[in-house]
């Protein structure tokens, strides 16, 4: 499934991946950090991860290099204004790139959780509503997975460019 170029059509296709997205939107700003955590500390288990040469991890420096540079607190706040579409820098960084890259930024940080990137609280217990969420995930099958993992990363971040309209909304035909 080829990445949307509108952000405002959601991937997930089916009613029931709709509803993994809607029930992730419902989350709060930790919970949904939280959630994104154990979804890919389960990858390669019971959530398939998506193909690595799907990204181009060239495409966000600012997000993969130099916010590894900052300090715990600093980059728990750079993933909440990402969560919650704030105009900052790093928000826009991420905005600014495709879905297959903004998973990869994901799972790059799940990775370096607690060695360069802040770790998850040891005290950290998942809410009945994450929990629930994760299950349904796990329910899915690689497709709808990746469908619903790319509607979510791609309604993160912050972004001013708008879709380019269709010759459907405009009546116009393009020209030369």
């Amino acid at each position: 499934m080829a990445a949307s170029y509108d952000k405002s059509i959601s991937q997930a296709q089916s009613n029931e991946t709709q509803k993994a997205v809607d029930d992730f939107n419902a989350l709060d700003t930790d919970a949904k950090l939280g959630w994104l955590y154990l979804v890919y500390k389960k990858m390669g288990n019971s959530i398939t991860p998506a193909a690595p040469a799907a990204a181009e991890p060239e495409l966000a420096p600012i997000l993969l290099g130099d916010y590894l540079k900052l300090s715990d607190e600093q980059q728990l706040d750079i993933m909440r204004d990402i969560v919650n579409r704030k105009d900052t820098e790093y928000s826009r960084a991420y905005g600014a790139i495709k879905e297959n890259n903004q998973l990869l930024v994901w799972y790059a940080w799940a990775v370096a959780m607690g060695d360069t990137v802040v770790g998850m609280p040891n005290n950290y217990e998942p809410t009945k509503a994450t929990n629930d969420l994760l299950s349904q995930i796990e329910g899915l099958d690689f497709e709808e997975q990746m469908s619903v993992l790319r509607t979510i990363a791609g309604e993160m971040g912050y972004t001013n460019v708008k879709p380019i309209e269709t010759q459907a909304q405009t009546g116009k035909t393009s020209s030369l």
